[in-house]
Formats: structure tokens, sequence, C-alpha cells
């Protein structure tokens, strides 16, 4: 991996992106430093040092509490679920998206709409939320209508910073802004994992030891996981076009076993974090025993949680694969599964693959989530690490090596990760 990012920086078309890429970050990480007009500094500098209401959807897809990048990319990676779930469920917009590179577009147009209307929602909330801990020093209408129109503002600005990086730099810019967000965590927890050994003696050293084994373990799993893929071979059968025989070549579909990705999880973790979410809003017993009950660390929750993984990895399969289509165009296209009918049978079999290949994705999913909760009951502290960040950073890491790959293969014809 090194000798790639070696190689590439040696190339200045390839160097620029990087830098770009890298410069996106900075900007990034410098509006999550600016606090929202009216904050009273001393709270708010309390709560970013303590960490409150930090929620792992706002580690991934937010900045700093308080700040004008507190929401982030988050109303953009919700309204692009919408928009996912939609294009399936609505004819209009499916056929939108096969109409080409025009169609993305006005897809990807109608995303960002929603992406504000869901922001100026989400900014309200957030606003409610930060003037219930009292971090306003002038709680009155102007001030929280300052303060959610810097939230949306900070949004929109961070969207076109992410169509940017993705224009200009390495890979997918939502992507590579979730990655530094993750990233911009791990001092800290380092820092906490430091302090817990020093205040421990011997037994804070081995626990810290076995929790930096179990990170590196599962950093090795959620590699495997990205790359694991079943490969179903497909035969195209020969034709004559004039006096040229075309065809008769052998393919294979290659089928994901993260199909879901980190999706499932996501839509776990914002259902089991619902309760303390409305709770936030309106404060009520009944509301802080249903938080209290499906919090992560919390037996219940946590079987919930597990339960929750596994359907929505089903659920988001069912979306993002369509075996009667990919059996229709295997059909039109002279193609076949070896032993296997065109046809109905065809699209029976990509089924049952997909859903074994689901079966797995989500006992992997359940293990890399349930692991760092499990070592939190057993060593009574915080393993600093969750399977979810585990497998974007592992994800997005990967993928920016595999764009690296493909910019030195376009220059040079070869490859360097050898």
């Amino acid at each position: 991996m090194f000798s790639v990012f070696t190689n590439a920086w040696k190339v200045k078309d390839i160097r620029k992106k990087l830098l770009y890429a890298v410069m996106v970050v900075a900007v990034y990480r410098l509006g999550s430093a600016i606090p929202l007009p009216g904050i009273n500094l001393t709270a708010w500098q309390f709560v970013r040092s303590s960490g409150t209401n930090r929620t792992l959807f706002a580690t991934i897809a937010g900045g700093g509490i308080g700040t004008i990048f507190q929401m982030g990319i988050g109303p953009y990676i919700t309204s692009s679920i919408i928009m996912q779930l939609l294009t399936v469920a609505i004819p209009r917009l499916e056929q939108m998206q096969k109409e080409g590179e025009e169609g993305r577009k006005k897809i990807n147009q109608y995303t960002r709409i929603v992406a504000v209307a869901l922001a100026a929602l989400q900014g309200a909330g957030t606003v409610f939320s930060l003037n219930a801990d009292g971090l306003f020093i002038h709680a009155n209408m102007l001030t929280w209508i300052m303060a959610t129109l810097s939230l949306v503002t900070g949004t929109i600005f961070v969207m076109w910073l992410s169509e940017l990086a993705t224009e200009r730099g390495i890979g997918n810019g939502s992507s590579f802004i979730i990655f530094s967000n993750i990233l911009a965590g791990v001092p800290s927890s380092l820092m906490r994992m430091y302090s817990y050994a020093a205040s421990n003696g011997a037994v804070g050293v081995i626990v810290t030891l076995v929790l930096a084994v179990a990170f590196i373990l599962l950093i090795a799993f959620a590699i495997l996981i990205q790359d694991g893929e079943r490969r179903i071979p497909v035969q195209y059968s020969k034709k004559m076009v004039g006096r040229q025989m075309y065809g008769g070549q052998s393919s294979y579909i290659p089928i994901k076993v993260n199909i879901a990705g980190v999706m499932a999880i996501i839509f776990a973790i914002s259902l089991v974090q619902l309760p303390a979410t409305i709770y936030g809003f309106f404060p009520s017993p009944a509301l802080a025993k249903a938080s209290e009950i499906l919090a992560m660390t919390h037996p219940v929750g946590a079987l919930v949680y597990v339960a929750l993984i596994v359907c929505f990895t089903f659920f988001y399969t069912s979306f993002a694969v369509n075996p009667i289509e990919m059996a229709e165009n295997m059909k039109k296209n002279g193609g076949f599964i070896p032993g296997i009918r065109p046809g109905k049978p065809t699209s029976d079999y990509i089924s049952r693959t997909v859903k074994r290949l689901s079966t797995i994705g989500s006992g992997f999913y359940v293990m890399l989530a349930i692991i760092p909760i499990i070592f939190q009951w057993v060593l009574g502290m915080s393993a600093g690490f969750g399977g979810t960040t585990l497998l974007i950073v592992t994800g997005v890491a990967l993928e920016i090596v595999k764009q690296l790959e493909s910019q030195l293969l376009m220059r040079h014809y070869k490859g360097f990760l050898s």
C-alpha cells in the first residue's frame, strides 16, 4: 500500500489530486472548530472536551458539537439513502436512473434539494437541543434563527466541498470527509487508552494490549469482508454476424458478501437511538426508560441492535440486487449460467445465492458490531472503536488505494501493488 502512495506522489497529476483532497479535509476540519453565533464559549469548550451528546452517527457524519459544521454531511447521507429507496419504489425515478448521465444528474439535483430540506429540519432540532443544554448566551428567537441558518449553510458548504473533492480529488468526496471525521477521533481514543493503562497499573496495560490486538484483528476481519465476493460463472453463446463469429467467451457476475455495506448498521443504530433522540426534544420518564433499555450497552438493546442489523441487511439487499433484471439482461445478451436454464431458473438461482450471502454478511456485521460492546461489558471500559467505523475506514482506505492503482495503470500500464 505504501508503495502505491510513493509511486502516486511521483506523478504530478495524481500529486495535485492528493493535495487537493488534503486541502478539502483541512478546510472541513477548520470549519469544525468555528462555533455557532450566540454560543456561550465557556460552556461550549466544556461540552466539546467532555464529548457529551456525541452519538455514533454524529461522529460519522458531522463536525464538532456547537459548530457551523455540526451536521456536516449527515443530511446529504440521509437524503441519498431516501433517494436510493425511492428510486426502487417509484418507476419514474427508476426510469430516470436508466437514462444515463442526464438522468443521474437530475436524481443528484433532487438529492441535494431533499438534503437542504432535511438540513433545515435537523438544524432546528439541533438548535433546540443545544438551547436545552444551555449553550446559548441569549436564548431568543433571533439567536435560534441565526444558528439554524448557520447550520444549514454549513451543510450546503460541506456538500459543495464533497463534490469538489469527487471531481478534483481521489475517490468519493463524501466518503473522504466521513473518513476524516472518524480519524479525527483517533487521538482522543488513544489518549483515553493511555490514561486507563497508566492509572490501572499492570491490569490496565494488559487490558490495553488486549484491546490493541482485538483492534488489529477486527481491521483484518473488516478488510476480508470488504473484499469477499461470490463469482457466479456466465457463459455467452456464439453467434454469427455476417461472416464473423462473436461471443463464446466466459465471464462472471461478482456478488459481494457486504452487499448492504454499512447501511444496515447505520439503519439499526438510527432506530435504536430514536427514543434517545426524541427524549432530547420531549423529556419524559417513559422515553428516559426506553432510552436506557435500548442503549447498545444494555443486554436488551444489544439484542434489538443485532436483530435490526440482520433485518436491514436483507431489506437493503432486496433493493440493491434485482435477480429478475439480472437474468433478463443476461438472456438478452445470450448469456447463461452453466447448468442453469435461462429465465426464471436463473433468477431463482441468483436470488438463492444472494440470500445465502446476505445471511453470511449479516453474521459478519453482527460480529463486528457486537464485539466492541462485549469488550465494554467484560472490561468495563469503552473499546474506543466500533464495527461501523472500522468498516467505513477500511472501505474508504481500500477504495483510495484502488483509485490510485487505476490512475497509475492508466499512465504506466502496470500496477504497483505487487
